[in-house]
């Protein structure tokens, strides 16, 4: 059991697409030493996977082997060992090398193609895979390609830049002869492949583009409307083919230059801008567009193409604003710029709104505040009485990195100060309840003096008639019933007997009379049959 063979050391596994190597280093001085590995990988359903011979890796000399054909399973873990052979001995087996081949894989070189025309170079790429039956990258449509280009000259400068599987390089100088290298980047995983061998190319001169040939071909979009303009250096009559292409077509390794479509409305047009807001359906997508030119003999000149990202190439226009006052707030109505794409704009842009108001006076030094809000509707405190005030608006969006301009200025004024008319108010209803509390009972005491005042000197009852008869200070009082009485209509016979004692029986009368006035206490119906009483008996008298 004894062996003076050593393990192999530093076992490591490449993937490049679908293509395994594995290396090692070996410290032994031994000759004639092979080597031979194993593997298994972790199956789920089964527990205990025995080691396997590794095809490809059986009894090789050199310090690597190719296993790929042993590989079919990308997304599982693997374990590798490795140990070294001479004849019958054998050296322990290698620490176990872990690996899931879809995490350590590489991606391969793309192809590229190269054709100098016009001034300009045409690159051709194809996937990393082509042509390949076995494939880790499943989608070839979700690798983007970085190409690094370079004057072949001895201070070349290198430029970056992102092409697609057909595109054109331009900005070239003519005569000159470039080189290029191409890498395939997987934006998902976040990986990047391997570059292809450098290519160069020379470029040829570029024609001179005629006349009538649209130039200076741009984009202004505001709120989501989408304007294309150009310039005519032509004199002669000229009409013009705005077209478009959808930007996903590009990604395609098909040729994609019979795919562009005509913008509706900008057909056949002789205006040197068109409005091309049907065509972009999506916020989220890439168009391209150009412009067609077609002069009197029917002789095409195509533009340069001019890419419109919607909500990168779009700049947000103002909001709209209204404010109102309450008594102690400022009320900021604001209305999301765009009108009836409104809400588009607020949803993908996440609109947040600046507020910005001020004291509108005669003093410059009046200091401006800032607010941010959310929300289309804000408030504003802490006012100043009887004062002007001025707000305006901008609205932005952190995610894009773009704001508006500044919406028109709404001023209004607060109202007066209530405090001095509340003062006012107080005071007057206090001394209003003084009064009152003051004036009723002297009211009431008034009332009740005038009420003896009247009772006694302007008694409301007058004496019956046919006591007023004798005399008005003898039956003069106040007490004295009003209702006249019906009497009976006597003769008298004038005798000096009778008048003596209707003077004697007067007199007794009248003492009578006092007596009962000084009392106080009377009453109408006793009065009366009083008075029926003594007429009675004076009659008797008399007669």
């Amino acid at each position: 059991g004894q062996t003076n063979l050593k393990s192999p050391q530093d076992i490591q596994v490449y993937v490049v697409n679908t293509n395994f190597t594995l290396r090692w280093k070996y410290t032994g001085n031994d000759t004639n030493v092979t080597f031979s590995a194993e593997y298994r990988f972790e199956d789920f359903m089964i527990d205990g996977t025995e080691w396997k011979e590794l095809p490809g890796c059986q009894k090789v000399t050199h310090m690597e082997c190719d296993f790929s054909s042993a590989i079919t399973e990308y997304y599982d873990k693997h374990h590798v060992r490795l140990r070294a052979e001479r004849r019958e001995e054998v050296s322990p087996w290698s620490s176990v090398f872990e690996m899931t081949p879809y995490d350590i894989a590489q991606i391969s070189a793309p192809g590229i193609e190269l054709q100098s025309i016009n001034g300009v170079i045409k690159i051709k790429v194809s996937p990393p895979e082509a042509n390949q039956v076995k494939k880790m990258w499943i989608d070839d449509l979700s690798f983007n390609y970085n190409l690094v280009i370079w004057e072949n000259s001895s201070n070349a400068e290198f430029r970056n830049q992102s092409i697609f599987p057909t595109d054109f390089i331009d900005g070239l100088a003519p005569d000159t002869t470039y080189c290029l290298k191409v890498q395939a980047t997987y934006p998902w995983e976040a990986k990047e492949g391997l570059f292809s061998p450098v290519h160069c190319v020379k470029t040829t001169r570029k024609a001179v583009n005629d006349l009538f040939c649209a130039t200076n071909v741009s984009v202004l979009a505001l709120n989501m409307k989408f304007h294309l303009h150009w310039n005519n250096r032509y004199k002669q009559h000229v009409s013009y083919n705005v077209q478009y292409l959808i930007g996903y077509l590009k990604k395609f390794y098909d040729d994609y230059s019979v795919k562009w479509l005509n913008v509706p409305g900008c057909e056949n047009i002789t205006d040197t801008q068109c409005n091309f807001s049907s065509i972009i359906t999506t916020a989220s997508g890439i168009f391209y567009l150009r412009v067609q030119a077609m002069n009197e003999y029917n002789k095409p000149c195509l533009s340069n193409e001019v890419k419109v990202n919607p909500l990168v190439t779009n700049e947000i226009g103002p909001p709209g604003v209204k404010v109102d006052i309450s008594d102690v707030l400022l009320h900021i109505q604001i209305y999301p710029p765009g009108g009836s794409e409104s809400e588009v704009m607020s949803t993908h842009y996440d609109l947040s709104y600046r507020v910005l108001y001020w004291k509108n006076s005669s003093n410059n030094e009046e200091e401006i505040k800032m607010k941010e809000i959310k929300q289309t509707i804000g408030t504003i405190s802490d006012l100043t009485p009887s004062t002007l005030y001025c707000v305006k608006v901008q609205a932005f969006s952190k995610a894009y990195n773009k704001s508006s301009h500044f919406s028109k200025e709404e001023c209004i004024k607060t109202p007066g100060d209530k405090i001095l008319p509340l003062i006012i108010l107080a005071t007057f209803v206090t001394a209003l309840i003084a009064v009152l509390l003051v004036a009723a009972p002297l009211g009431f005491a008034l009332y009740q003096a005038y009420s003896k005042i009247k009772y006694v000197f302007f008694p409301s009852c007058q004496p019956p008639l046919n006591i007023e008869g004798f005399g008005e200070q003898l039956f003069n009082s106040p007490c004295l019933s009003t209702t006249e009485e019906p009497i009976e209509n006597c003769s008298i016979i004038e005798t000096i007997i009778t008048e003596e004692l209707n003077q004697t029986d007067f007199k007794d009368y009248k003492h009578s009379k006092q007596s009962s006035r000084d009392s106080g206490n009377y009453s109408n119906d006793d009065d009366t049959s009083g008075s029926k009483g003594s007429e009675e008996t004076l009659e008797k008298e008399i007669v």
